[in-house]
């Protein structure tokens, strides 16, 4: 999962459009759908399925290859059409060792991992003093002479929010902290992990090293160590640590997408794309970061199937390379971008519940928002005033002005777990998981079936 970001949607005058006297009673199908989808099993099956069979994923890895082969002969045997994997080609990154410890004055070990694209150290590691930074904006501001030849460390304040607004915020201090250390002479960053939860396990993600940095080693500290190490700086004496953190890099590593399709009746309709994102990171089985997304949008269209042949083609993306940087995305478009796109949404915020649903349609589209709101209801789902955007996936189909629907995920428990070990099946709750499919059917059945032109690219 790679960003989250919300603003308003002034096409959409909510208090008159979704006021109590335009509500009109669900349409039969829609009910029917929920209720189908609220039984459903098939989520869980791929969830676990690619969980237990294939484990992680990481990016350009043999096991992301496993995870595209067995996608692709899931997708065929559940019965979507034109399955194919679209291969691509990128750089990989891969982690070989990590290891950390305070040696003084208070010798100790750290309970770390390397972020991303981090330099490596020698096989024997490096030694440095720390240079403590409050927040990224305390790093920035620091002269050059307070940072080079050291350890920089730097901290956050992160915490839990039901919509993860904090993780774009927060977030800078390993997206961009790894390339401000390392312009100002660092010899490594040690990052607080980018998440809300207290377990001794670090948050990995990806940070890219802006034009002309020399990458060091980028590594991120478990949040409890990080506080320790911020109260070992506090007594006010020279802090040393040591540092192994080994990653291998390599040119032109095979990717690639994995697509099925349920076709539509009227192919000037224009194709809904459903993506989700089948790489993982290395340290758990990516069940909420994304196998579940990709559950729940294979099983929503299955739903929409079994109601009859939609007028529009649903087209469902499980893109490869997402953690690294939206690679599946990128190729998903340089390969499908000039096609007719009616419509994209994106399932990348774990399993827990939908509790509002986001629209960026064109205007005067809002007869087809209050439809949608109106099938959702049921579900505890409430229409916003924010406006969608989308996720890594399908951003270059948004950027390119393709309208794109959010149902939004409860993270209040997301950034305890993601990107860390715990990353795990057990972390799925099968009911909300059922909720978030009943969700994407009845989105996906009212918008593939409606009459609107929508955008088509």
């Amino acid at each position: 999962m790679q960003k989250i970001r919300s603003g308003p949607l002034a096409a959409l005058l909510l208090g008159s459009i979704f006021t109590p006297a335009l509500v009109q009673a669900a349409p039969a199908s829609d009910a029917a759908i929920r209720e189908a989808a609220l039984k459903d099993d098939v989520a869980w099956d791929i969830t676990e399925g690619l969980t237990t069979e294939v484990g992680p994923r990481p990016a350009a890895t043999p096991l992301e290859a496993r995870g595209r082969e067995w996608a692709a002969t899931k997708l065929k045997a559940l019965g979507f059409a034109n399955v194919r994997i679209e291969p691509y080609k990128m750089p990989l990154w891969e982690r070989v060792h990590d290891e950390a410890a305070i040696i003084a004055p208070f010798p100790q070990k750290l309970v770390v991992a390397a972020l991303g694209n981090s330099g490596s150290t020698p096989a024997q590691g490096i030694e440095g003093e720390i240079a403590y930074f409050p927040t990224i904006a305390d790093l920035q501001a620091a002269p050059d002479s307070a940072v080079k030849g050291k350890i920089v460390f730097v901290s956050h304040d992160m915490v839990a929010a039901q919509d993860g607004s904090g993780y774009g915020y927060y977030g800078a201090a390993r997206r961009q902290g790894p390339s401000i250390a390392a312009r100002k002479g660092a010899i490594a960053i040690l990052v607080k992990s980018i998440g809300t939860d207290h377990h001794r396990i670090a948050h990995t993600g990806v940070q890219m090293w802006a034009d002309g940095v020399t990458p060091i080693p980028a590594v991120a500290v478990s949040i409890p160590d990080a506080e320790q190490m911020a109260r070992v700086v506090s007594r006010g004496q020279p802090v040393r640590v040591h540092l192994t953190a080994v990653s291998k890099t390599a040119k032109d590593q095979p990717s690639g997408n994995v697509i099925g399709e349920i076709p539509g009746s009227d192919p000037k309709a224009g194709v809904i794309v459903a993506a989700c994102h089948l790489d993982s990171w290395d340290q758990g089985t990516g069940a909420i970061d994304d196998a579940s997304g990709c559950g729940i949008v294979a099983a929503a269209a299955l739903q929409v199937a079994k109601a009859g042949t939609p007028r529009r083609t649903i087209r469902i993306l499980f893109a490869g390379a997402e953690e690294v940087g939206g690679n599946g995305g990128r190729a998903y478009y340089a390969a499908h971008g000039k096609e007719p796109h009616a419509l994209v949404l994106e399932s990348d915020f774990g399993a827990d519940k939908v509790w509002k649903v986001d629209f960026t349609l064109p205007a005067g589209h809002e007869a087809l928002s209050t439809r949608i709101a109106q099938g959702l209801a049921p579900l505890g789902i409430v229409p916003s005033r924010d406006k969608a955007h989308g996720g890594s996936d399908i951003e270059p189909l948004v950027e390119a002005g393709i309208p794109v629907i959010d149902l939004q995920q409860d993270g209040t428990r997301y950034f305890d777990i993601h990107h860390t070990p715990d990353d795990t099946l057990d972390k799925i709750d099968p009911a909300q998981l059922r909720q978030n499919v009943a969700a994407w059917a009845v989105t996906l059945n009212i918008a593939a079936n409606a009459t609107e032109t929508l955008g088509i690219n």
